[in-house]
């Protein structure tokens, strides 16, 4: 009870797992703790938190447990299914998650993966989220953060629109330029990297999420400041191009993997971690390659 009690993150999702009532979690957990002499968990409103001695007595339970779980499935031949909440930013969700995340539930049949879109960041005391795949600055403190990739920004536009490498820097102001209004690269920065004076009444379209400026940009709308991390699958398919010979090398982490440190214990978090981990050094991998394919037939 008390392992299901930190799974959940409380003692009413404890007792929904296991079919029985919150108090007779908090009974039992209690004895436990009457048992152990010392406190395990601490009420946060309706939520719970792990004391110092509970942090070490679930990392120390915690392999033995999911071991007996897992055996008893097996002998009784069915497999059990816990979900899986991934909170994801929408244009990371739609641009470079989902194209891939076929791959983890093939890998993990037993899991059921729910992603939930949304800018927002998660409060992992508060909400029934596992972890967070968040957009911002990686400043996050008392949280596992780790950086997904760094991204490479640079302006593309439709091959229909404008011909790879047929602009200079200068020409842009001339054309309608289009604005992820929530990127950490905006228009006014790459412009700064080169020196150029624009005018800052520019023919614009400006949209709230990246994957809407990409597919603005694939249908010809104009020219976008974007990450190839939320562009790949267009940039390798062809639908969009860059317009500039050797346009300056802009970098930055934007995306991040984000959850509390005790959730790295659950093995269904481990497994979305690593293999998230897998598919970023993959697809890091496919950019340097394309690189090298560039340099060569340049």
């Amino acid at each position: 009870m008390f392992h299901a009690a930190v799974r959940a993150g409380s003692v009413s999702g404890a007792a929904q797992e296991l079919g029985v009532t919150p108090s007779a979690i908090s009974q039992q957990i209690h004895s436990l703790e009457l048992f152990l002499g010392t406190a395990l968990l601490v009420k946060v409103g309706r939520q719970i938190k792990l004391t110092e001695a509970g942090e070490r007595y679930f990392e120390m339970i915690s392999g033995g447990v999911e071991q007996i779980v897992e055996a008893t499935h097996r002998l009784r031949g069915y497999r059990a299914v816990t979900v899986l909440t991934v909170r994801a930013a929408p244009s990371l969700s739609s641009k470079w998650l989902l194209p891939r995340l076929g791959n983890f539930i093939r890998s993990h049949p037993q899991l059921d993966v729910r992603i939930d879109g949304t800018n927002e960041p998660t409060n992992f005391d508060r909400e029934d989220v596992d972890i967070d795949l968040r957009h911002g600055e990686g400043k996050w403190p008392g949280l596992f953060v780790e950086g997904l990739a760094e991204e490479h920004f640079f302006p593309v536009c439709s091959p229909v629109y404008a011909a790879a490498g047929s602009l200079t820097p200068s020409d842009f102001p001339k054309h309608r330029l289009i604005h992820s209004v929530k990127s950490m690269v905006q228009w006014t920065h790459w412009f700064d990297t080169l020196g150029i004076i624009a005018d800052r009444r520019w023919d614009r379209v400006l949209f709230d999420r990246s994957h809407m400026v990409v597919d603005a940009t694939v249908g010809g709308l104009g020219i976008a400041l974007e990450s190839n991390l939320l562009m790949w699958q267009e940039l390798c398919d062809g639908r969009l191009i860059c317009p500039i010979v050797n346009p300056p090398p802009i970098t930055a982490v934007t995306q991040w993997i984000v959850c509390p440190h005790d959730r790295l214990r659950l093995s269904k978090v481990r497994a979305f971690v690593e293999w998230i981990q897998v598919e970023r050094d993959a697809w890091l991998a496919d950019v340097a390659m394309n690189r090298r394919v560039e340099a060569c037939q340049t």
